[in-house]
């Protein structure tokens, strides 16, 4: 564990708080809603409870890393003593969406409506991690020339290796379902990467799938634990944050190219989603944004 409870990184340009790592010794940090700004990791070291992710819940244990992007709601409860780690960073310190290509962890770790939002560690894996943790933390706590740079190229190690903890562990999941239903969960996913700008409902997929909808809503509850209707909506306002961050389009145009003809109709979509407005997501995070690590 760490000597000190809290480290933070401060951006110079604008003095708001971009980077932190601390320590927790109880659930109470997380157990109520959170919908931050910014992305979160979690390393439960010891303790177990029920974490509630986006309309779903999963029973976790020690040794168990979550992982969270910016609004995603989440909370963590336990009855017993929970001690871990967290790191909190924003866009502006390490974009996800700009660098997943060196990284590979938009789309696994993050922003991963196919996956649990979790990841189990063994006690190498585990080790291995701390280790960074704590290089980071040695980092926070020098006055060093250029210390930013060196923070994201640990940030960066840390999350290509638990991007590939999660893809083992991914792999391993899917070889233990039967072929039939695995069938239709690849078929599934396939058709709501191809399809989810212009069909929205599940009757669609259905449809296209030749299975009826009973089948269809059981594979997505038993393999996503969501309900079908929910994982393409799910989908839809990952693209949308996307846009949000990624470009200048306006919110009407945005909506239009994710299939809805009214730009309110979707807002409302966006907001029940995600507790905030596209256009309030996009001064906090997106586009042109401002940014507050509380």
């Amino acid at each position: 564990m760490l000597s000190q409870s809290v480290y933070t990184l401060v951006n110079q340009q604008n003095g708001n708080l971009s980077f932190k790592v601390f320590e927790f010794d109880n659930s109470s940090y997380f157990d109520h809603i959170q919908r931050n700004n910014y992305f979160t990791i979690i390393i439960i070291i010891s303790g177990e409870g029920l974490a509630k992710v986006d309309l779903s819940e999963y029973s976790f244990k020690e040794n168990t890393l979550f992982a969270f992007y910016p609004y995603q709601p989440f909370m963590i409860a336990s009855e017993e003593p929970l001690t871990g780690i967290s790191i909190q960073f924003h866009h502006d310190f390490f974009c996800i969406y700009r660098h997943h290509k060196e990284i590979a962890a938009n789309g696994i770790l993050f922003n991963n409506v196919y996956q649990q939002p979790f990841i189990l560690l063994d006690q190498n894996n585990k080790q291995i991690l701390l280790n960074i943790v704590r290089e980071i933390v040695n980092e926070l706590k020098m006055e060093a020339l250029r210390k930013d740079e060196v923070l994201v190229s640990y940030l960066k190690i840390f999350l290509v290796l638990a991007t590939r903890i999660k893809l083992e562990q991914q792999t391993i999941k899917e070889t233990n379902v039967n072929d039939k239903q695995l069938l239709i969960i690849q078929n599934l996913r396939n058709a709501i990467e191809d399809n989810f700008r212009t069909k929205h409902s599940a009757s669609e997929y259905a449809d296209i799938l030749h299975v009826t909808p009973v089948v269809l809503a059981r594979a997505a509850k038993n393999h996503f634990n969501m309900t079908l209707s929910d994982l393409i909506t799910e989908r839809i306002i990952i693209e949308a944050k996307r846009e949000l961050y990624l470009t200048d389009k306006t919110v009407k145009e945005i909506a239009y190219e994710l299939g809805y003809d009214d730009e309110y109709y979707f807002s409302r979509v966006f907001k029940g989603k995600t507790d905030i407005s596209p256009q309030f997501y996009r001064e906090t995070i997106g586009f042109n944004r401002g940014s507050v690590l509380n």
